[in-house]
């Protein structure tokens, strides 16, 4: 049976953060969140990560991750960058950050042949999640079927400023409607009452706390790359001269849905998401790493 690969975005510059996240030590000997991200995924039963990275990124993400990580799981390094030629675009568009997370997403079709997951660096999924997607990806996934974790919104929202999420519509039988990428999501005070809104245009819209997002933990199979590399073209001669434009996972999850290319089932845990969007997170979420080693969730040295 094939292992499944863990594709891990680690590329972001993590501006609302401050410093290179991807890296900052969070557990009792410093272990990143990806040291726990992987590890879930080790004892899940996958078989390969994939970091997805910029170049000037590689010689520290191979100083604290591959010496750890050997004879453990295979470990290899692509690179989210501006080059469109390897997509088949002969243009050069000069941009301050590359294209969005499916831009990362594609920047890994060369080296993954097998059904993967992807999830974001920054975020802290838990092992439920990652049994459950390597289930999915080896009993279940095919190109007419993906996934992706379905988590309740009110359980991964931050306390110290907005986020972006991919808010599902769920059909009855479990699987996504529609998703939308909300790049603002947050708490406020309505009626003297905490309420979830997210601003668009100006326009603040209230959301259901139990809406399921999506936290880029998505189930794949290769066949994402075709699919998002025709999107891309077609993204990138649209939005070439808008700089701020962005090509998200969850718009190449949701054409896939109303094209009928494939359906995603949604996963659904309660798991308590946490992650560190702004510096304020991170003392939230070394107390919260601290108590799952106290409870035996993790030994107190991950490798």
């Amino acid at each position: 049976m094939t292992k499944p690969t863990l594709l891990i975005l680690a590329a972001g510059m993590a501006s609302r953060y401050g410093s290179l996240k991807q890296i900052d030590g969070f557990g009792p000997h410093g272990e990143t969140i990806i040291d726990y991200s992987i590890y879930d995924a080790i004892q899940a039963g996958f078989g390969k990560v994939v970091f997805i990275i910029r170049e000037e990124f590689l010689e520290k993400m191979k100083e604290v991750f591959v010496e750890k990580l050997a004879g453990k799981i295979e470990v290899d390094f692509v690179f989210q960058d501006f080059d469109l030629k390897k997509f088949g675009i002969d243009q050069e568009i000069v941009r301050e950050k590359p294209w969005g997370t499916a831009h990362a997403v594609l920047s890994a079709k060369d080296v993954i042949n097998e059904p993967f997951c992807v999830i974001n660096a920054d975020d802290f999924y838990g092992t439920d999640s990652f049994q459950k997607m390597a289930k999915f990806l080896t009993t279940e996934v095919s190109d007419d079927q993906m996934a992706l974790m379905g988590f309740q919104v009110d359980r991964t929202l931050s306390d110290f400023g907005y986020v972006s999420r991919g808010v599902c519509d769920v059909s009855e039988s479990g699987h996504m409607d529609r998703v939308t990428e909300r790049t603002n999501i947050y708490y406020k005070e309505i009626d003297g009452q905490r309420k979830i809104v997210y601003e668009e245009n100006g326009v603040e819209t209230e959301l259901d706390p139990l809406s399921r997002v999506s936290m880029n933990f998505w189930g794949f199979t290769p066949k994402v790359f075709q699919v998002a590399q025709e999107m891309f073209h077609t993204f990138v001669a649209e939005n070439g001269d808008k700089p701020k434009s962005e090509f998200f996972i969850p718009s190449v999850a949701d054409h896939l849905v109303q094209t009928g290319g494939a359906s995603f089932k949604v996963i659904p845990t309660s798991s308590q998401w946490f992650g560190v969007t702004y510096k304020e997170d991170k003392p939230v979420v070394q107390a919260s790493i601290s108590k799952l080693v106290a409870d035996g969730a993790y030994p107190e040295k991950l490798f």
